[in-house]
């Protein structure tokens, strides 16, 4: 099976895929020993992010175990996971 999309570790909820990918492809990936797959809800560039499972408003996306932001909306499996909703708390001066 053709890796799509790379998981560093298995407490990710995103995926970063490795090609540009269009709507409804279903890719396929590793989460340690397991092997997944999800239909993509939305064209993901390459090495994009897409959700691997249901991430919640307010909740932390993980890639490589650690947070690299927080949702904005809900963000369903299959979805292209950016900037148009997430933000970012790394660097914030406000905090």
């Amino acid at each position: 099976m053709e890796k799509q999309a790379v998981v560093i570790n298995p407490k990710d909820n995103v995926a970063t895929v490795v090609d540009d990918l269009s709507a409804n492809k279903i890719i396929h990936f590793s989460v340690g020993q397991s092997e997944r797959s999800v239909q993509l809800l939305q064209d993901i560039p390459l090495g994009h992010k897409v959700a691997i499972q249901e991430i919640r408003i307010g909740e932390d996306i993980l890639k490589y175990a650690e947070s690299i932001g927080v949702a904005t909306t809900l963000i369903l499996p299959g979805q292209h996971v950016h900037i148009h909703n997430m933000e970012t708390q790394r660097g914030r001066k406000d905090q």
